[in-house]
């Protein structure tokens, strides 16, 4: 079995949403260039070994969700999109992308899916607070499971990735 998941993500987002973390997603959704300063998602840990072979942690920033061209693993195509919903009720931003993650990963992209899940439009939003944001599925695997937010906690983080917190 291989760690490579299948991330769709199928979201409204509220109008209001600041220019700033406005260019934030667009950046990490390919589609734009990367800010001088993050705010959504500000921790991208990365570990490299010096010349004297010792490891450390560096902070090495790149977009979540800005695979585009054919899958690697999961047949398809991945992209995104980001588009207003100009005259639409609510307004706001329809938001959809589909990539493949690796369980290296999963911390950044759950802070970000975390991050949408706050923004999304009250539809998204069920009665006892969960928010459905999209779909999740192994390569292998032929049927997607509903990607949730629930009391602030992305459920694949846990459940596909036992070693993330």
């Amino acid at each position: 079995m291989s760690d490579i998941q299948e991330l769709t993500l199928t979201v409204d987002l509220r109008d209001g949403l600041p220019e700033r973390q406005l260019a934030e997603l667009r950046w990490h959704l390919g589609l734009g260039p990367q800010p001088g300063h993050l705010t959504v998602v500000t921790d991208f840990p990365y570990v490299v070994v010096d010349d004297d072979g010792v490891p450390r942690v560096e902070n090495e920033p790149r977009p979540l969700l800005a695979g585009s061209g054919p899958a690697w693993r999961t047949t398809g195509a991945l992209c995104s999109a980001l588009v207003a919903r100009d005259g639409l009720p609510g307004g706001g931003w329809a938001l959809t992308s589909r990539t493949e993650i690796h369980p290296d990963e999963a911390e950044e992209v759950g802070a970000l899916l975390r991050w949408l899940a706050e923004h999304v439009h009250d539809t998204h939003r069920r009665d006892d607070g969960t928010v459905r944001i999209g779909y999740y599925r192994a390569h292998e695997d032929l049927t997607p499971t509903p990607l949730e937010v629930i009391d602030g906690q992305v459920d694949f983080v846990h459940a596909l990735f036992p070693r993330s917190r």
